[in-house]
């Protein structure tokens, strides 16, 4: 199987426009959003083209390849309006004889793990800041944002396919990042 992975949007029509033709190009099987998506959140500007309206028609469109949790500006009401389960806190994908734990990264992250086995994968967004780190018994990977990158990252996504996760630039497709687990 594989997944696109995506975190941030914050309710940027023109980046969900490019995540879903990327989730296309890549013929990805999946997609997996790890919050943040229709609310911009009082600590970032607007993103461009912010339109939470567009992007909830957009991602409604592909509600039954979606899987999501919940970020900290994603909201009940969020829920309202979207067609696929948007409020879990957390995923837990078996991959392999591995785990990989998907959350937004705002309760759970590089520094405050939930209970994982030597070797899983603790998946995050919320830092906007692609990163992969070995934080002793657990990996610590971050998709970075698709429409509000920090720190002279590019917008980006994550490809998971054959045990390999393959960070890429959404404006050019351009692979930046690799892990092989």
């Amino acid at each position: 199987m594989k997944f696109l992975i995506a975190s941030d949007i914050h309710g940027s029509a023109y980046y969900c426009r490019m995540l879903v033709e990327a989730f296309k190009n890549e013929q990805a099987d999946r997609l997996l959003l790890l919050g943040d998506i229709l609310y911009h959140g009082p600590r970032n500007d607007l993103p461009k083209e912010y339109a939470p309206k567009e992007v909830i028609a957009i991602l409604n469109e592909l509600k039954d390849k979606i899987f999501c949790v919940r970020g900290n500006c994603d909201t009940e009401v969020d829920q309202m309006v979207l067609d696929f389960p948007v409020l879990a806190d957390y995923s837990v994908i078996p991959w392999g004889n591995k785990l990989i734990y998907a959350t937004h990264g705002h309760k759970f992250n590089e520094t405050t793990q939930p209970h994982l086995a030597s070797g899983d994968i603790l998946l995050c967004g919320h830092t906007h800041i692609p990163k992969i780190a070995d934080c002793g018994n657990f990996v610590y990977l971050n998709s970075g944002s698709v429409s509000i990158p920090k720190e002279n990252s590019p917008h980006s996504y994550v490809v998971l396919e054959n045990n390999t996760f393959v960070w890429k630039n959404l404006e050019t497709g351009e692979i930046y990042k690799t892990y092989e687990f």
